[in-house]
């Protein structure tokens, strides 16, 4: 007969007695370990159901005892029956049965059988490490007590063991040294920001892992005053979720009773009462001032409150000091001493989202717009919004207008751009904007005037609060994670004489810097603007924030009689071509730089189709409103592909030639730099080819070298993790189920971790690590491991595998492997993103990156073919043989190394390197850079969803090595006051070579001075 074809299932075990007394002692035997009892009858006619010794016996009380177990496996059923008539008590070891009970708490059984006075044997068990348990049960029955369950019911869990990594400097950490631990409160104050939940939920799981006790605060500086149950400690599972969601989940309020000493003194008290002795603090520059504030004042309150009999000498003497950690969360992005604030990324998100689609019915009716965005002292929203929206013109705190009658100015600006055939007008205002005389410029004023003086259908749109709202961006993910991991690391180091820190970042890495000195700054910046000089007020600011002004103004706006027209021999014929696959960024890139261009006065070209199209010579100008609208536009709309110059190098060179090209601007990927890589090493036996050429690096996978962010990387990291968000709900609902997310990149792991960090991937799978059974068996110990104390209850699961992490083990095989082991745990599925992370509108950070990019490609290529034109006096001087004079060559000719590079985002800074350079950085044979600045967040990955942690009393096997680069008050006087990059934010590789590029200047200097010493020599080609 085939297996189970009756349809079998387990019903329950029976008990039988005859004698009251054992039968009530059993029924309490087996409640004492955790039995329900989910039915007691009592008959008072029996019923005749239970057959013993051949004969059918007649119940009198029965009482249905069920085991709950942590699977519906493993439960079972006892009856115990009390029958009439029959002598059944199990007093002859024959007649008995043995139940066998699964636990890992053995000690607990012990103490229970000691308790109701039941004599027990111990027994070694050889393959465990602690002791089975013998007795016997009132009926005379056996019963064990294992630390193995069944095998069949419930499979043993593969042991999890921590990977092992070759970092094992002195400065890391052990988390799993015992030792003590912070009691860590939490609170979030002033205005909400999305990326606070994230940041909430890295302090509280990154305490854990440390060995302390989180502690939630709700309603901000209020509950600490109220106390009770506003203070709450935080457990691993509260902060499930809190990755996708916006505002702040512990709330936030105005507290007037904390801006007074005595208020101040009560939330001192509630805090010694839970035993909190760290307090993180995510809030604006007022919520971190009252800290600061508190922590000054702490040894006087506690002092106090000793004094008053509200505490004991043993807690003053334990709570002497307060350490304090801030981070800001403001969606203004205003803090002085740091390149981005929480939030401020999804506020400029929200805002780009709405103005996209204000410009749709613009369009369509020929209106104009005037979008009020906020920013009272900080106009970073409004400039990077104008920016990403292709806005005509702008109004901010930091820089007003330069004339009294600001108001003619707009409107001929605003004017020009009609006549040249633009359909529509956007104005973006900053709440906060003034005028050179510090009035405000308010936005209904502003469509006044272009009613008035234009005629325009004017239209006035206040987004306010929807700014706030929704779930973080990406990049306000990573950075509330990162920031949050580092708080807590900032809490562990600090010692009584440590000045408070805030958490911020500069060059692109995670700083920690005196709080006071940095809320100090940010002050300055309103002080700088009551005063009326404006350029400090842009000075404090981000470094990026007055080039990115500059290059606003440049091309926001057709010029066609504009003063920066350079001279006729100056104007240039610059190229722009697309190579690779498509990336988000592209398009506004190339629209930058062509407005540029034409408001110089240069010849902007476009190369259709990548280099097949250039050998094909389609080639034509770009004028102003052919790239209308590009800003927002995904893809590329010159057309791409991975095609290489090199098998027709002839044909390329001779296009140049034909088109008059005099520079050359590549947008793309790694199929970009090796085909600047191949024109430049053709320059030997094609003069053609001696143009200044660069590329900007394009591509989601983030794999070129010479630079930390690739354009169309954030926006493929947004879609990524949005579409995470979705299958996320769906293996939520299912309770019990894994996705395996394969993603792109390359060989490059960058999109796989970055997206699972702000994804809250389980853990990913990422080329630089590549995958095996090992890996695969700890990861598979630690989702069963979860699932079995979530049971019912679990949320959903996905992990991040990028497409070439393996050969062997590929997505649909590490699902199946999943699954296969899961034991019934839980199902595993697949889901490939594949192209929809090349499509898509382009994120605001890529296309503020692309504006930047694009403008300073320009400068750089018109700088670099103004003095490749220089023709020196060759009469009278013989060359060597074969070499040409410089007379005889194009107009431009540029053939030095140096003008064949790179443009790159390096820390906060835009950088240009020489692709021969780069070629040492570059390995060619994986199509990645040898350089991973990012292998701090792929530790966090597998930290905060619980791998290697032990969630219940703390402690993690996996070691997180802090990243945060420290910064003293001087380091900030220096950034800020003398304009100085610090040596520390750069990295050993990067300052050796900035330091040699210092010396080739300085070479160069000495010659060019010798040079005009002595009479003139012809330059050697």
């Amino acid at each position: 007969m085939a297996d189970n074809e009756l349809g079998l299932a387990f019903s329950h075990i029976a008990l039988v007695t005859d004698c009251e007394e054992q039968f009530q002692k059993t029924v309490d035997f087996y409640q004492s370990f955790g039995l329900s009892t989910v039915r007691h009858v009592h008959h008072d006619v029996p019923q005749k159901d239970v057959i013993v010794s051949d004969k059918m016996s007649a119940v009198t009380r029965e009482s249905w005892l069920h085991l709950f177990g942590c699977r519906p496996e493993n439960s079972v059923t006892l009856r115990v029956v009390q029958v009439v008539g029959e002598k059944v008590g199990c007093k002859e070891l024959s007649n008995t049965i043995r139940i066998c009970l699964a636990t890992q708490k053995i000690k607990e059984v012990k103490e229970i059988l000691g308790s109701i006075g039941a004599g027990f044997t111990v027994h070694a068990d050889p393959r465990q490490f602690k002791d089975r348990v013998a007795t016997r049960d009132p009926l005379g029955n056996d019963v064990l007590f294992l630390v193995e369950p069944s095998t069949f019911s419930m499979p043993a869990s593969p042991e999890v063991k921590p990977l092992q990594t070759d970092d094992t400097s002195d400065d890391e950490f052990d988390l799993s040294a015992s030792g003590p631990r912070k009691n860590i409160g939490i609170l979030t104050s002033g205005g909400d920001a999305q990326g606070m939940n994230p940041c909430v939920r890295a302090v509280v799981r990154m305490a854990i892992a440390r060995r302390c006790r989180p502690f939630f605060i709700y309603e901000g500086y209020q509950g600490l005053v109220d106390g009770g149950d506003k203070i709450r400690e935080a457990q691993w599972s509260d902060v499930s979720g809190f990755l996708t969601l916006g505002g702040t989940m512990i709330g936030t309020a105005r507290c007037m009773a904390f801006r007074e000493l005595e208020g101040r003194r009560t939330g001192v008290l509630n805090l010694i009462r839970h035993g909190i002795d760290a307090l993180v603090v995510i809030g604006g520059d007022g919520s971190l001032t009252g800290a600061d504030r508190l922590r000054a004042e702490w040894p006087e309150h506690v002092a106090a409150l000793e004094g008053e009999g509200r505490i004991t000498k043993e807690q003053a003497d334990r709570f002497r000091t307060l350490m304090i950690v801030g981070m800001v969360g403001s969606i203004d992005n205003d803090l002085a001493s740091t390149d981005m604030t929480i939030g401020a990324c999804s506020a400029l998100e929200r805002i780009c989202e709405s103005v996209d689609a204000i410009l749709s019915t613009a369009t369509s009716h020929q209106r104009a717009f005037v979008v009020e965005v906020m920013g009272r002292h900080c106009g970073w929203l409004a400039l990077n919004a104008a920016i990403s929206t292709g806005a005509d013109y702008l109004f901010i705190p930091e820089a007003p207008p330069k004339h009294d009658d600001w108001e003619a100015s707009m409107c001929a600006t605003l004017k020009a751009s009609r006549d040249a055939g633009k359909r529509t007008s956007l104005v973006i205002v900053a709440e906060g904007a003034i005028d050179r005389h510090l009035n405000p410029i308010k936005a209904d004023y502003i469509r006044d005037i272009l009613a008035t003086r234009l005629g325009y259908d004017t239209r006035v749109t206040i987004l306010g609060h929807v700014q706030r709202g929704g779930a973080p961006a990406h990049f306000d993910r990573f950075l509330g994670t990162m920031q949050g991991a580092e708080a807590v690391e900032a809490i562990l180091r600090a010692t009584p004489q440590t000045p408070s820190p805030v958490i911020g970042m500069l060059e692109n890495k995670i700083t920690t810097q005196p709080l006071k000195e940095a809320i100090e700054l940010t002050g300055q910046v309103a002080q700088a603007i009551e005063a009326k000089d404006f350029e400090r007020a842009i000075g404090l600011r981000a470094a990026s924030f007055a080039k990115q002004l500059r290059a606003y103004k440049e091309i926001a706006n057709f010029n066609p009689d504009s003063k920066m027209k350079l001279p006729a021999d100056k104007r240039l014929r610059i190229a722009i071509i697309h190579a690779g696959a498509p990336a988000g960024g592209m398009n506004t890139a190339t629209r930058s730089a062509v407005r540029l261009c034409l408001n110089r006065g240069h010849t902007a070209l476009a190369v259709h189709n990548g280099f097949p199209g250039l050998m094909r010579g389609e080639v034509d100008e770009l004028d102003w409103l052919s790239v209308d609208g590009w800003t927002i536009a995904g893809g590329s709309k010159l057309g791409t592909n991975r095609d290489q110059p090199e098998p027709q190098m002839g044909a390329v060179a001779y296009q140049l030639q034909k088109n008059r090209i005099d520079a050359l601007l590549v947008i793309g990927g790694f199929e970009a730099y090796t085909a600047v890589l191949q024109l430049e090493r053709g320059r030997a036996q094609y003069p053609a080819l001696n143009i200044p050429m660069v590329l900007i690096p394009a591509t989601v996978s983030n794999n070129v070298p010479g630079t930390d962010f690739s354009l169309g990387s954030d926006t493929a990291a947004n879609v990524i993790v949005q579409a995470t968000d979705m299958i996320k709900q769906s293996a939520s609902s299912n309770r019990r189920r894994v996705f395996v997310i394969e993603v792109q990149g390359g060989n490059c792991g960058y999109l796989a971790v970055m997206a699972g960090l702000s994804g809250g991937s389980t853990t990913v799978y990422t080329p630089e690590e590549g995958v095996d059974l090992s890996r695969l068996q700890r990861d598979i110990a630690h989702l069963r491991s979860r699932y079995v104390a979530e049971l019912g209850r679990s949320e959903g699961r996905v992990t991040l595998c990028n497409e070439r992490a393996s050969k062997i083990y590929t997505t649909e095989m590490i699902s199946s492997i999943y699954e296969a082991e899961s034991g019934g745990f839980y199902g595993a599925r697949t889901a490939v993103l594949g192209h929809l992370q090349q499509g898509g509108t382009p994120s605001p950070l890529d296309r503020c990156r692309a504006n930047t990019m694009a403008v300073d490609a320009v400068n750089w290529l018109q700088t670099k073919c103004w003095d490749a034109m220089h023709v020196p006096n060759e009469d009278g001087f013989r060359l060597p043989a074969g070499q040409l004079k410089r007379k005889y060559f194009p107009p431009v000719f540029a053939s030095t190394p140096e003008s064949a590079a790179v443009i790159g985002v390096i820390g906060s800074e835009m950088r240009f390197t020489p692709v021969t350079q780069l070629v040492a950085h570059t390995d060619f044979a994986r199509r990645v850079s040898r350089t991973i600045w990012w292998s701090a967040s792929r530790q966090l990955v597998d930290i905060l969803c619980g791998v290697g942690v032990d969630i219940k009393n703390g402690g993690c096997s996996t070691h997180y090595k802090s990243c945060a680069i420290e910064l003293t008050a001087d380091d900030l006087m220096r950034i800020y006051g003398q304009h100085r990059r610090l040596s520390k934010l750069i990295d050993p590789a990067e300052l050796e070579k900035m330091q040699e590029a210092d010396r080739l200047q300085s070479l160069r200097i000495e010659d060019e001075r010798k040079a005009a010493e002595s009479p003139a020599a012809p330059a050697g080609f």
